[in-house]
């Protein structure tokens, strides 16, 4: 769909046809947000604090958000330069959440196979009611409020009528939720892989940016066979997103997506919910915990189902293959992605999941007299899984209010470090880098250079800066790592830098303890090691400036 028609759609929504939104939500955060607070004063003869391990995103199951690892505390806004005290605008972040399936279905001919389960757009974060606030206050009327969203396929050839428009709706939690219902790739398109393409705008036909999903593989039909490590990428991992939805009768209308609605189990005809699926080893400790397996999910394994977003789990279960409505229970081949499969309640091996109407509920399958490695199951307890992927695309103004586009947006997918001691060097690994991107640490910039749209490269700040100036530390100190745009758009990131006490102890312990002092009072060793330190931080420092220049 190209700009102009999107931009004549926008027009005819503000001259009375059908808007997009016609709320005016409020959006929130919670005020539990993490935030950087420094250490007491440390005993001055501890270890002297270096860089240390880096923590990088990984999937695992977490209670809560969609995976996120972002300190909201940091106060990006002052970069602007304002002499304003940080207000609620510093913790003002926009997140836009796209949730996705792994693969995909192709249509052939005028069938029209629609992507199960839809793509889903999540919009939250106080910084849209604060963006709203600011353009009330610029006197803009009440049609500049609405966000709206057009989502496609990733190519150039896709026409006006293969653009879902989103109608958001307004959520409870204070989110703003829609879903691509009649997304499809056809058998026109003959890649192996492609990505959602999702345009949002505000009403008044400001474009807030363009935003990728992760990349998609197309399939023609479910595999039947048993699985190889040669497809990999269609068996179901352990400890990764899946979704579940069941279908009666093979009735496109009649399907249903497990979800989770204010701490409940449901039913949904519309909105589906990401859960981690993980193995759990079948003993039960002392104290009821679970054992966590890693690898592939295998049929015949025992699986526990946590909601990604709230932390609501189900029961521990065995997952079962389905064929013909009946659970084999001597199946023990890796599961694939849009297999239909059973879950047997681990504590009661003839109960189900299973859901009637929109409830989620517990069905008694009757006893397999004739063949015991078969149980009778109902339209209800066969259950579709495939695997989902959440990205989330999370930034914040500031305290301006920014024009242009939030995209391209940056996307960390690595760190490096070069060097060690009090000067390092961090290069930074990932995609859409600009020369117009500054490298944050916490609250405190740092020297950035641009090398290529997919490498960033920085200087590691002194630990003193973030411990109210002692440099011997006990503790170890993490500090998330943010990108900043030269307009003041701050890019959140899912990566910190850890600083970790060396393990020898610091110039003036090794010092004290090997030779006598001077008349000034200070060591000649402790003075030699000052030395050395200054002339290689300034070595350090100048091949850096050297290497901008070049």
């Amino acid at each position: 769909m190209s700009a102009e028609a999107i931009m004549e759609e926008l027009d005819g929504g503000e001259n009375g046809g059908k808007e997009t939104s016609t709320n005016q939500p409020g959006y929130s955060l919670p005020d539990s947000a993490l935030s950087y607070h420094p250490p007491l004063s440390p005993d001055p003869v501890s270890p002297l604090t270096h860089l240390g391990t880096l923590l990088a995103g990984h999937d695992a199951p977490r209670s809560g958000g969609w995976d996120r690892r972002l300190d909201l505390g940091f106060q990006g806004c002052q970069i602007l330069g304002s002499t304003r005290a940080p207000g609620r605008e510093a913790h003002a972040d926009q997140s836009v959440t796209i949730l996705h399936a792994k693969v995909a279905q192709k249509s052939y001919g005028n069938e029209k196979r629609f992507f199960c389960p839809p793509p889903c757009v999540y919009i939250s974060g106080l910084g849209w009611r604060v963006m709203q606030d600011r353009l009330k206050e610029a006197g803009y009327g009440d049609s500049v409020y609405g966000v709206c969203g057009y989502m496609c396929l990733d190519s150039s050839s896709q026409s006006q009528a293969d653009t879902f428009k989103l109608i958001f709706d307004q959520q409870p939690n204070s989110r703003m939720f829609a879903c691509a219902k009649s997304l499809f790739i056809s058998d026109q398109d003959k890649r192996k892989h492609f990505c959602l393409l999702l345009r949002l705008f505000l009403g008044n036909r400001q474009e807030v940016g363009s935003f990728q999903s992760r990349m998609i593989k197309v399939i023609s039909k479910p595999s039947q066979k048993r699985q190889s490590m040669k497809n990999a990428d269609l068996c179901i991992s352990s400890c990764s997103r899946v979704a579940l939805f069941n279908r009666l009768r093979s009735q496109t209308v009649s399907t249903r997506y497990l979800s989770v609605d204010r701490g409940a189990f449901i039913a949904s005809a519309r909105q589906w919910t990401a859960f981690t699926i993980t193995m759990v080893e079948d003993q039960r400790a002392d104290q009821g915990d679970f054992v966590l397996s890693e690898g592939f999910v295998c049929y015949g394994c025992v699986v526990q189902l946590v909601c990604t977003e709230s932390g609501v789990a189900l029961p521990p279960m065995v997952i079962r293959k389905v064929n013909k409505q009946h659970a084999i229970l001597d199946v023990d081949e890796p599961v694939s992605q849009l297999h239909k499969c059973a879950f047997q309640f681990r504590d009661d091996p003839h109960a189900y999941l299973c859901l009637s109407n929109d409830a989620i509920i517990q069905y008694q399958a009757p006893s397999g007299v004739r063949d015991p490695t078969r149980a009778v199951l109902n339209d209800g307890s066969c259950w579709t899984i495939i695997g989902v992927e959440a990205v989330e695309f999370t930034f914040n103004q500031g305290l301006g209010c920014i024009q242009t586009p939030v995209t391209p947006f940056p996307v960390i997918t690595g760190l490096e470090v070069n060097g060690g001691g009090h000067v390092a060097m961090l290069e930074i690994h990932g995609e859409n880098f600009s020369p117009h991107l500054k490298v944050w640490f916490g609250n405190s910039e740092t020297e950035t250079m641009f090398k290529s749209p997919k490498s960033l490269l920085c200087v590691v700040p002194d630990v003193s800066v973030f411990t109210d100036g002692w440099r011997c530390l006990r503790r170890i100190i993490t500090i998330p790592l943010s990108l900043i745009r030269l307009d003041g758009l701050v890019y959140r990131t899912p990566f910190s830098f850890t600083y970790t006490p060396e393990l020898q102890p610091p110039p003036s312990v090794r010092g004290a303890a090997g030779g006598g002092k001077r008349e000034g009072g200070m060591d000649r060793g402790q003075e030699a090691d000052i030395l050395l330190e200054t002339i290689h931080q300034e070595f350090t420092r100048a091949n850096f400036h050297l290497f901008m220049q070049s």
